[in-house]
């Protein structure tokens, strides 16, 4: 049995939660998410809490064990708080701007780059210098940020490109005369 997996989920008031075979779909006050869970585990809501359990005493299941609870806590919490991640654009003339459901950044190239935000998806730029993804589903979320950053990954020796924010950078070695 997975420790993680033994944690009970507190499900928040004004969260709905829909066990169904295969998937769970949780509803909240900043949207829905419909999460699928590994076979083996099967989870039971109890009062304001869900409960992982797995069918069988398998050592293989354990790993799926923690993974599904933590699936599980995941969207509950993307449906009551959300996710966010944060990047900077750093360089002489780097920039970004927001077109209905396009982004639009100039990084350098000789041509613009568009970057097409995903479904539940938001990107929002301030001070076209700093971008700010947020949505629902932990995954997506972070999946956009590192796609975006991509687009233009930080240079160690420039200090230039598109980084996390509070990402540090660090420059490689040099050759030594000895």
């Amino acid at each position: 049995m997975s420790r993680i997996g033994k944690k009970p989920i507190p499900v928040p008031k004004g969260v709905t939660v829909a066990v169904k075979d295969g998937a769970i779909e949780v509803k909240g006050p900043k949207g829905a998410v419909k999460q699928n869970i590994p076979p083996g585990v099967t989870f039971q809501q109890d009062g304001d809490q869900l409960v992982a359990k797995t069918e069988r005493d398998d050592k293989e299941l354990g790993k799926f064990h923690g993974l599904a609870r933590s699936l599980v806590a995941n969207a509950v919490l993307g449906v009551t708080e959300g996710f966010k991640k944060e990047l900077d654009i750093v360089g002489v003339g780097y920039r970004a701007e927001v077109k209905g459901r396009q982004v639009h950044f100039a990084l350098g190239y000789s041509h613009p780059v568009v970057f097409d935000m995903p479904q539940g998806v938001d990107v929002v730029v301030d001070k076209l210098t700093h971008v700010t993804v947020t949505g629902v589903d932990r995954q997506k979320v972070g999946q956009a940020a590192a796609n975006i950053r991509s687009l233009r990954k930080p240079d160690p020796y420039k200090q230039k490109g598109v980084r996390y924010t509070g990402e540090v950078l660090k420059k490689k070695a040099g050759k030594t005369g000895a």
